[in-house]
């Protein structure tokens, strides 16, 4: 080995591995880098839309749950920008996504370990030396030039990327664009005569708000189309967001697999849906811009599910079926924003060394331990952490911004041997099995 030795490497600089370096910052004795290809931190700068909020309590923050003394509390970043009072007085548990973006970025300006600018393009498993160890090769994204790290244990934070049907690619990206890109195209946007939203989620719906409001000072109609049965919040009820406590993943980790499944699609109204203030707002607006039976140039339509897109001239053909009626029709646009969701971000690197080297529960889930470790054919002693495609062994919580806290403590405190941070159990009202298999 020709280089120094880390105790853990990161892999990609979003929230989760962000909060991962925070939290190890009380520990010194655990040595880490973390490695991005972005030149410096942002959290999906394309939907950084104006009033818009986290659908994540202010509490989620990157450490609240493990230490509420640490330095890196939003609590504190309000403090330490004078925003303390001005927080007190807005009196909301959601805070502003803009907000949030800024918070998370004044947290890595703050920790030397953090490398932006530099792709992981390869990790390589060293399990067959007297230390075994990870090599990861950096790529410098200025001068090209690459670099080896080692360590004896990864974490892969990935994140997502967009999902678009093969049908909805091969376009001009400032006329079918996804809604990760939206606040980049947003001017060339309004000044089209016609924009087709596609997709009910939270994304579609406050891009949707936003150009509604945008009609104020511009025209074009604006349609909306989704194969969902109709605009349906998500649930927010107290005992519904217990499903996302350490106590309900473990329960729901000590299921079989077709089992986890099927649980998942049972609670989809806590994991898909939209912010119901949002909805509110759609439809208080809707409800003021038609006042006197004003007729406005917009359309929405549920059960309806765009097959694919063609470009005729200068316009965009939607070939859309309503599969309640089970009628097709075309459908005239000039602007597509595609609010079609995500898919898990898995680099090629990982599936070239490692898909023959871990366990699969199917042909596109791995098989993760309660504590985030990837379940590997041999025994081994450096672990390879994830933070990736967990819905199918962590449940509901996988993709919760605000809890993902509950992984890095388990890292954390994996590596140190000790808790380092409590682990908290026993911690709502509800239980899910007789046996304490919590």
């Amino acid at each position: 080995m020709p280089g120094k030795l880390y105790d853990i490497i990161g892999v990609g600089i979003g929230p989760y591995n962000l909060g991962l370096a925070a939290l190890l910052d009380n520990t010194p004795e655990i040595e880490g880098l973390f490695f991005d290809k972005t030149p410096k931190f942002e959290w999906h700068p394309g939907m950084l839309i104006e009033r818009m909020n986290l659908t994540t309590p202010f509490l989620g923050d990157l450490v609240t749950f493990a230490d509420p003394t640490s330095r890196f509390t939003y609590i504190n970043y309000l403090h330490e920008h004078n925003r303390l009072y001005q927080f007190y007085f807005y009196n909301k548990f959601q805070i502003p996504r803009q907000e949030y973006n800024h918070y998370l970025q004044w947290v890595a300006n703050q920790l030397e370990q953090l490398h932006f600018g530099y792709e992981v393009i390869d990790v390589i498993d060293h399990e067959n030396t007297a230390e075994p160890h990870y090599e990861v090769v950096v790529k410098d994204t200025a001068s090209e030039k690459q670099l080896s790290y080692f360590a004896k244990n990864i974490a892969m934070a990935t994140g997502s990327e967009p999902f678009v049907l093969d049908s909805m690619t091969g376009h001009h990206n400032e006329d079918v664009l996804h809604t990760n890109r939206y606040m980049y195209e947003k001017e060339n946007l309004v000044e089209s005569p016609h924009i087709t939203v596609i997709g009910s989620g939270q994304s579609a719906i406050e891009v949707f708000l936003y150009l509604l409001k945008e009609q104020e000072n511009n025209v074009f109609q604006l349609t909306l189309f989704t194969r969902s049965s109709g605009l349906f919040q998500l649930e927010k009820a107290k005992f519904g967001q217990e499903y996302f406590s350490p106590d309900f993943v473990s329960y729901f980790h000590s299921l079989g697999f077709k089992q986890r499944l099927d649980t998942l699609d049972t609670l989809g109204t806590l994991r898909k849906g939209i912010n119901p203030q949002t909805l509110m707002e759609l439809y208080e607006t809707l409800y003021h811009k038609t006042i006197g039976q004003k007729p406005q140039p917009v359309i929405i339509q549920p059960n309806t599910e765009v097959k694919n897109i063609s470009r005729q001239n200068d316009t965009y053909i939607l070939r859309c079926h309503q599969w309640q009626k089970e009628n097709s029709f075309d459908y005239e646009t000039n602007k597509v924003i595609l609010a079609t969701g995500y898919k898990p971000h898995i680099p090629a690197w990982f599936y070239d060394r490692f898909k023959d080297k871990i366990v699969w529960e199917d042909e596109d889930h791995y098989k993760v331990t309660r504590d985030y470790q990837l379940v590997f054919h041999d025994q081994r002693d450096h672990r390879f952490f994830t933070m990736t495609n967990l819905e199918h062994s962590h449940g509901t919580a996988a993709t919760n911004l605000g809890l993902a806290i509950q992984k890095n403590i388990k890292i954390v405190n994996l590596l140190a041997g000790r808790d380092v941070y409590p682990d908290r159990h026993d911690t709502i009202f509800q239980q899910f099995t007789m046996d304490n298999n919590r």
